[in-house]
C-alpha cells in the first residue's frame, strides 16, 4: 500500500465520504486521514481491519507458543491427546 495515494486531509474527508468510502469498500483501501498536517487517523475498510485483527491475533499465539517452548512450558503430543480424552470423558459420564 503506498500511503502517498492514500493521505487525505480532513477537510477532504468531509467534502468526499461518500466517494471515499465507495473508494474503500471497492479497492480494500486504507486512508491515512491527516489535520494541519499531522496524521491523526486511518480509515480503513472492514474486511482490511478484520484481517489485520486476526493476523495479529496469530502472530500473538506464535509469540506465546515461541515463549512456552522457551520455558519449556509444553507437553508431548501423547500427552495432550491422552488429557483430551480424559477430559471428553468426563463430559460423556455428566
Amino acid at each position: 500500500m503506498k500511503f502517498s495515494e492514500s493521505v487525505k486531509p480532513v477537510s477532504y474527508l468531509k467534502a468526499h465520504v461518500s466517494e471515499i468510502l465507495k473508494d474503500l469498500n471497492k479497492n480494500n483501501k486504507t486512508f491515512l486521514i491527516t489535520q494541519n498536517g499531522e496524521a491523526k487517523a486511518v480509515l480503513q475498510d472492514v474486511k482490511v481491519y478484520e484481517q489485520t485483527q486476526e493476523a495479529i491475533a496469530l502472530l500473538k499465539l506464535i509469540s506465546l507458543s515461541d515463549a512456552n517452548l522457551k520455558q519449556k512450558k509444553y507437553k508431548s503430543v501423547d500427552k495432550s491427546f491422552k488429557s483430551l480424552k480424559d477430559k471428553i470423558k468426563n463430559i460423556q459420564k455428566d
